[in-house]
């Protein structure tokens, strides 16, 4: 799964089960037979199944998954069973008069469901087609414990099955699932759809669609890789076709075992979701469109490299989530890390222009940082046991720390020993369950290295480690520096002594590098070839921040432009985290920020305007706003005039990416030209709609409304009401809650009872609304808590509203969070809640140690 981009850092649980998750293993799914007949105007369906079962020892019960499913019959071996649904603990048990003997049996069940309005078991996607008429398709989404919505099942990942699937659709519409449709019988008005059966697989991978849809298909071998979409936007969906052709051969390649199904879809569907954006369902993975379709007209170019890193992700869980799955959502990183360090791997092999290694450190490698450096960190592999806990499961630690711990190996044991153990694990566990030992246990065996010692120091418990390099002398044509190893934290929570086995790369820029492994506190006295600067952690391949002492800080300063792309780039990363941990002062930081220049990459000043909106951001609502935003504008303004506003022929896309950041950032610290420029581009879509162009379209937009004045509210509203694409509608929504100006905020809010907008869009808009006026936003959510809590899905109802009041300064605000929790949620639930008042507490923790750097560096 692909989570939603807004959501990466406040993820959410469901308030459902409070009680134990897990089934009994007494009795096993071998095969499923699942019938279902869905009536999307009522926003119901009905169903039938067949589940062939092992006995494993004689038994009078039987017990599985079954959420909002009325049960009109079960029967095992065709004798009557009686039926116990526990609603709070998601379990459905089927008793029998008499013990059934060790062996195969065939449950057969008959129920009646509900089909939701967001993405949680069978769900309905309202929108409008070209002409504006109105459709609504059908989509399933399972992962995690939500399959049980769809049918009564063993749902949990180590219960692999088969899966033979028929479904009732109307005449004229198309229906799909994981495997192709082996009939399709007309039944009066409608048409039965049966596909053919799944290899073994987890329950949470199973899906069904159906709707008015187009498919387009590309030849890849021997397998089918298709397109599927609204009617009319079929062919925005082959930039994603193309690419997901050439991955498939990179994949067959690395992972050693081809893929194994005869097709793979890729299903668009015209919503969004407040908790993902795609779900790896094998051979026919969901994508909300944005994730998918490729508008060249209204695209920028980070689109486009968004939907091809989502695609890479999707298509790796094919084989690792998919082929072989974790046991248990404890390892739920097996799956989550792993898509995510391969799908920057595969962009960055396949399309080196984009430079998506270094692009990493500014994004992903910051991400789980700035979690993982605070009491809000969690260990990589957790034990989890209730739907609540598996929700909270996908998170920022799960996927980006993840990502950079697979990374790490890989660095350390190079690329081909890696490869090799990972084409081992997939050979050795295939439409299987595996723990993450096993993991460690093959790349052990390919590598000859002892592969667990130093992952479970970075996957068992949570933090960051620190290394400092001090004490650097040459001496006979080599450089020798003392590391020592501590922990990173920025709040006092998060500075508990804590060791570490770091792999580190270490060397002079153009002399042959060295290689150490750290553990634990005893400094280490290392020696690298040449003379000159003293760079730990080469191309910065381990998860570690590093400090340099003294003398050696300086060197790094006046040798910064001779330092690798990473190395710079995860240099800014460095000085500027260890100034919000006060390990040393933000001038630091400001001192290697001026080595940026004019002709210095277009990544490196990417990195610098993340900081400075971080910087932005933290000190908004007090005396240091508006010197920030002065400053900024200084800064940046000369980097914007150099590229230019409009893209120019032939340029690399991260100087595309420069463009959007540089504009979005200069855009809402009030640059009057930019505002002026996205005002007369927002005025002349009156008459074109295709007026702003496609590379600059988001970060135009996303001025206009910071700026907006309540005329041009108003006329963003009737774009919004004649909006008919729903893609483009659901940006229009964001933009009405994304103005400076609170009056126009409160309007916004005013849209949300009348039945303006869709459930979704209603989630959408108080997001927008949060971003700029996180007090307003939360305060509005508590008083309209029943109507905010119809608009969500069932995965973040436990912390959408207190994740609302994140941005607050107001030292009120994690209380009111606390006791709205306290309040409103069962105890199991407010686990979210608890984080973010632990990361709102680092946050004024940092604030306050970077105020008189900030006040010293503004007042230059």
């Amino acid at each position: 799964m692909k989570l939603a981009a807004l959501t990466l850092l406040s993820l959410t649980a469901s308030t459902g089960a409070l009680a134990q998750a897990r089934l009994p293993s007494t009795v096993v799914p071998v095969a499923y037979d699942i019938a279902v007949s869905p009536n999307a105007a009522a926003l119901t369906f009905s169903g039938t199944e067949t589940v062939t079962v092992d006995v494993k020892a004689p038994t009078r019960t039987v017990v599985l998954n079954a959420a909002d499913l009325s049960i009109r019959s079960a029967a095992v071996d065709g004798r009557k069973a009686a039926v116990s649904l526990d609603k709070e603990g998601q379990r459905l048990t089927l008793t029998l008069p008499s013990a059934l003997a060790a062996g195969r049996h065939a449950l057969t069940l008959a129920w009646d469901g509900k089909i939701n309005q967001s993405a949680a078991g069978l769900f309905a996607i309202d929108y409008s087609n070209t002409d504006g008429s109105k459709s609504r398709m059908l989509a399933t989404q399972f992962e995690a414990p939500d399959a049980r919505r769809f049918a009564p099942m063993f749902d949990e990942p180590a219960f692999k099955a088969t899966f033979t699937l028929s479904a009732l659709a109307p005449k004229g519409q198309l229906a799909f699932s994981n495997m192709p449709a082996t009939s399709v019988a007309t039944e009066g008005a409608m048409q039965r759809y049966r596909f053919a059966t799944t290899p073994k697989m987890s329950s949470y991978l199973l899906f069904l669609g159906m709707g008015d849809m187009e498919r387009k298909t590309v030849k890849a071998g021997n397998v089918e890789i298709g397109v599927i979409t609204r009617r009319g936007v079929v062919d925005q969906g082959d930039y994603a076709l193309a690419s997901a052709k050439k991955l498939l051969a990179y994949y067959n390649d690395y992972f050693g075992q081809p893929y194994p199904l005869p097709k793979m879809d890729m299903i668009a569907g015209p919503g969004s979701s407040q908790f993902f954006g795609a779900m790896e369902n094998w051979g026919a993975i969901f994508y909300f469109e944005p994730e998918l379709l490729f508008d060249a007209k209204r695209a920028t170019e980070s689109n486009r490299q968004r939907i091809y890193t989502v695609v890479a992700h999707e298509m790796a869980h094919q084989w690792f989530g998919d082929l072989v799955t974790m046991g248990w959502w404890d390892d739920l990183w097996l799956n989550e890390g792993f898509a995510s360090w391969m799908e920057g791997k595969a962009s960055a092999d396949l399309n080196p222009s984009w430079k998506a290694d270094a692009q990493s450190l500014v994004t992903e490698r910051e991400a789980a940082i700035g979690l993982d450096a605070t009491a809000a960190t969690h260990p990589i592999v957790r034990h989890v046991e209730t739907p609540d806990q598996i929700s909270e499961a996908f998170d920022t630690i799960t996927y980006q720390k993840g990502q950079a711990v697979i990374g790490m190996l890989e660095s350390t044991l190079g690329e081909n020993a890696f490869r090799d153990g990972i084409r081992r694990y997939m050979a050795r566990y295939k439409y299987g369950n595996t723990a993450t030992d096993q993991l460690w246990a093959e790349l052990a065996a390919a590598s000859g290295r002892p592969v667990a010692d130093i992952a479970h120091t970075f996957t068992l418990q949570g933090g960051v480690p620190l290394v400092t390099v001090s004490d650097v002398r040459c001496e006979g044509g080599r450089t020798g520096a003392t590391l020592t190893q501590g922990r990173f934290g920025v709040d006092q929570a998060s500075k508990t002594p804590q060791s570490w086995q770091v792999p580190l790369s270490f060397g002079v820029p153009g002399s042959q590098a060295g290689s150490t492994v750290l553990a634990g506190p005893t400094a280490s006295r290392v020696t690298a070839a040449g003379c000159g600067a003293f760079v730990a952690n080469l191309g910065k391949g381990s998860y570690t921040r590093v400090r340099y002492e003294g003398a050696a800080h300086d060197v790094i300063v006046r040798d910064y432009a001779k330092l690798s792309l990473k190395d710079r780039i995860g240099t800014l990363g460095d000085e500027y985290g260890l100034a919000t941990g006060g390990y040393q002062d933000l001038d630091r930081y400001f001192e290697m920020m001026a080595q940026v220049g004019p002709r210095s990459d277009a990544l490196e000043w990417s990195a610098v305007a993340r900081v400075l909106s971080q910087l932005k951001a933290r000190f908004a609502s007090t005396p240091l706003e508006q010197p920030l935003r002065a400053r900024t504008l200084s800064l940046l303004q000369p980097q914007l005039a150099r590229i230019g506003i409009a893209q120019r022929a032939g340029e690399e896309p991260p100087v595309t990416n420069l463009r959007e950041d540089l504009l979005s950032l200069l855009g809402s610290s009030g640059d009057p030209q930019v505002a002026a420029e996205a005002r007369r581009y927002v005025a002349a879509l009156k008459t074109n709609p295709d007026a702003i162009p496609p590379a600059i379209r988001q970060p135009v937009l996303q001025t206009y409304a910071i700026n907006a004045t309540p005329a041009e509210w108003d006329g963003l509203l009737a774009m919004v009401r004649a909006e008919t694409n729903p893609v483009v509608k659901n940006g229009y929504v964001a933009m009405l809650g994304g103005a400076r100006d609170e009056a126009i905020a409160r309007r916004a809010l005013d849209l949300l009872p009348g039945g303006t907008l869709t459930p979704p869009q209603g989630a959408i808009l108080l997001r927008a609304v949060a971003s700029n006026h996180p007090d307003l936003a939360f305060d509005w959510a508590v008083a309209h808590r029943q109507l905010v809590e119809s608009f969500l899905e069932t995965s973040t109802r436990a912390g959408f509203i207190t994740g609302l009041g994140a941005g607050s300064v107001d030292p009120a605000m994690p209380g009111k969070i606390r006791a709205f929790a306290n309040a409103n949620l069962p105890a199991a639930a407010r686990g979210p809640s608890e984080r973010t008042i632990a990361r709102m507490a680092a946050a004024r923790e940092v604030a306050a140690r970077l105020q008189p750097a900030v006040a010293r560096w503004t007042a230059r």
